[in-house]
């Protein structure tokens, strides 16, 4: 590879860089609800997808189950979403509640204005190319962790 275009630097960390920076434009909206992002993004993926099984969510959100445990007790606390029986009496769900649900749809709307901004500062077409690019890597990520490997060190 030519030296032109080789990183510069630790990707692990620009990454982060990058994230906590967003972040930040994110935070501001929600906190304001008493949301913080990742609570937000949970409660969200439950509106959208529950009642759902704690695995099925977790594998939707790319999270650990422990850490989709763990950051369900806030929201569990709240009120803002519930564990109803599932299919079977060794399984559950976890479902938003009303509450949940008028918060989400609130939170929504700030999520909205913050990426708006973000859209702003950065450019709609960096941040699509972006999203792209983020898809792109993940793809071959997920490629590499699967039990063939296959497609992961293409190119």
């Amino acid at each position: 590879m030519p030296d032109a275009v080789k990183p510069i630097g630790c990707t692990n960390l620009k990454l982060r860089q990058l994230s906590r920076r967003v972040a930040r434009v994110f935070e501001a909206d929600v906190r304001e609800l008493g949301l913080k992002n990742t609570q937000y993004s949970l409660l969200s993926h439950v509106v959208k997808l529950g009642p759902i099984q704690p695995s099925v969510l977790a594998a939707e959100m790319r999270l650990d189950p422990s850490t989709l445990t763990r950051n369900l007790q806030p929201l569990l606390a709240q009120g803002w979403v519930e564990v109803q029986p599932g299919p079977d009496a060794r399984s559950h769900r976890v479902a938003a509640t009303e509450s949940g649900r008028a918060l989400r749809a609130e939170a929504q709307r700030a999520w909205k204005r913050s990426q708006l901004r973000v859209n702003e500062l950065l450019g709609v077409q960096r941040v699509a190319a972006l999203h792209a690019l983020i898809d792109e890597c993940l793809e071959r990520l997920d490629a590499a962790d699967a039990p063939d490997g296959a497609g992961a060190a293409d190119e």
